[in-house]
């Protein structure tokens, strides 16, 4: 007989605990409550890091006692339980003050029963999956698919495994280019999926007009061009794992459609009276921040939960610059044709101390630039592209063909404006930043705020530049002669 489900409810309004607890019974989980600020602060001195509870129901207001710090121990205390919080108050501020202190789901009272259930239900299989994922284990994914000896790249794959033998939705998270496909693609070849389709999805390169047919399919003569039947990638996904790429551009009104697909398990093609069942593991990949959207407006609240059941973030390059040299030796392998080369001390030194703003996806094309010019039997510094020459102080950057002035040396930081008590993790963080800041200001000067020039220049396509330069909130307009 397998164990009762068991939930925490911490809230001093006797009526809501009840009623909580009057819901949740219909699906006989074991309800404890606590409501007093001394039973709450027992719970915290004596039993926070114990992980009785599959999941933890929490007002935000208990008496005098404030629930988000009641959250923040708990986290702090390293419990792993899924909490649902509870909040008379609906501004966007309370929510997002949730989310980012850990919390699983928030609700708005008065309490709806239905969203209780399915919330408190999901938040119980999110604890089983981060409980399981807590276990030490001694099966790891192939390690040439997820490259690098960091321990954050070795803890993805430590993860890995043990992720893709559920069909819970993953939610990966991490800047354009780190390799949120490769390791999706990791995920559905460790699976039990792994002899179905893998089929990816890039929801921000389809016009708006035309996802519902891509997610969905549509009938023959449902819309002008539409000459013949298509399936759709939830059908061509079923049975095994569909990628959807760039989730964070996607339109509101496809995500109310692709929310109803994914809580019915069925898609209704475009043009169609009838549904079809579909049976696809999803997994999501966002370059921006969810939660941050969420609270803008520009994100379903209900669908980012329903994708975030677990997360994974892959940091990008300039946190992890030991994994660099690996990478190359990787790449280099992969690309080159014939007789590998051999990396030159000096752009080694080069590619390992660049901030790589477009992550393996610029490290790959610096590479293939790097095999198609090098003359002899290693790579050398004038084999990079120009964009790596900042890095090592040389004079000028050329632009093809385009007429540019000389790029003057950029300011390295002085290390000694960096206080004494910082990590040297985020010492490194900030001095990428203020470098790559310096690189796109000289960038945007010397092309005349050109960003097509410049993203030339930086070997990143323009769509990246862009976010690159909305992150250091630089417009380019005013560089314009």
């Amino acid at each position: 007989m397998e164990p009762k489900v068991r939930v925490l409810v911490v809230d001093d309004d006797v009526v809501v605990a009840r009623t909580v607890q009057r819901i949740l019974a219909t699906r006989e989980y074991e309800v404890e409550h606590v409501g007093a600020p001394d039973e709450v602060r027992d719970l915290l001195e004596r039993r926070v890091a114990v992980e009785d509870w599959d999941a933890i129901v929490l007002d935000v207001n208990i008496g005098e006692l404030n629930g988000l710090r009641v959250l923040a121990a708990l986290r702090d205390a390293g419990n792993r339980t899924a909490v649902v919080m509870l909040t008379g108050d609906d501004t966007a501020s309370t929510a997002t003050a949730a989310l980012r202190g850990g919390a699983f789901h928030y609700l708005v009272k008065p309490i709806n029963a239905p969203m209780l259930l399915e919330v408190v239900d999901l938040a119980v299989r999110h604890t089983a999956v981060h409980r399981d994922l807590a276990r030490p284990g001694d099966r790891e994914a192939t390690p040439g698919l997820i490259a690098g000896k960091s321990p954050a790249m070795a803890e993805l794959r430590r993860m890995v495994p043990r992720i893709a033998g559920t069909s819970v939705s993953v939610l990966i998270t991490g800047e354009s280019g780190t390799g949120k496909e490769v390791l999706a693609r990791t995920l559905h070849q460790a699976s039990p999926r792994s002899k179905k389709a893998f089929v990816a999805l890039n929801c921000g390169a389809i016009p708006e007009g035309l996802i519902d047919s891509e997610l969905f399919g549509h009938t023959r003569g449902a819309f002008t061009g539409a000459t013949s039947a298509r399936p759709g990638v939830f059908v061509e996904a079923d049975g095994g794992t569909l990628f959807l790429d760039e989730i964070g551009d996607m339109p509101l009104p496809v995500q109310a459609r692709l929310l109803r697909a994914l809580q019915e398990r069925e898609v209704r093609p475009v043009g169609s009276d009838s549904v079809r069942p579909v049976d696809a593991r999803v997994i999501a990949a966002t370059n921006v921040d969810l939660a941050r959207a969420v609270e803008a407006g520009k994100f379903r609240a209900d669908l980012y939960f329903r994708l975030n059941v677990v997360s994974l973030r892959i940091p990008p390059l300039r946190e992890r610059p030991e994994d660099i040299p690996g990478l190359i030796s990787t790449l280099v392998q992969r690309h080159a044709a014939g007789q590998t080369p051999t990396i030159d001390e000096d752009a080694l030194a080069a590619m390992v101390a660049y901030p790589w703003p477009g992550n393996v996806r610029e490290l790959e094309n610096a590479i293939q630039h790097a095999l198609t010019l090098t003359k002899g039997a290693a790579i050398d510094l004038m084999s990079l592209p120009a964009s790596l020459s900042v890095t090592c102080r040389m004079p000028r950057i050329a632009l093809g063909s385009l007429p540019m002035a000389p790029i003057e040396e950029l300011e390295v930081p002085d290390v000694g404006d960096i206080a004494s008590d910082v990590s040297l993790t985020e010492a490194k963080k900030r001095a990428a930043a203020e470098f790559e800041r310096a690189y796109l200001l000289k960038l945007l000067e010397q092309s005349r705020g050109s960003v097509s020039a410049a993203a030339r220049v930086a070997a990143i396509d323009r769509t990246n530049f862009r976010r690159l330069l909305q992150r250091h909130n630089i417009d380019p307009g005013k560089f314009k002669a």
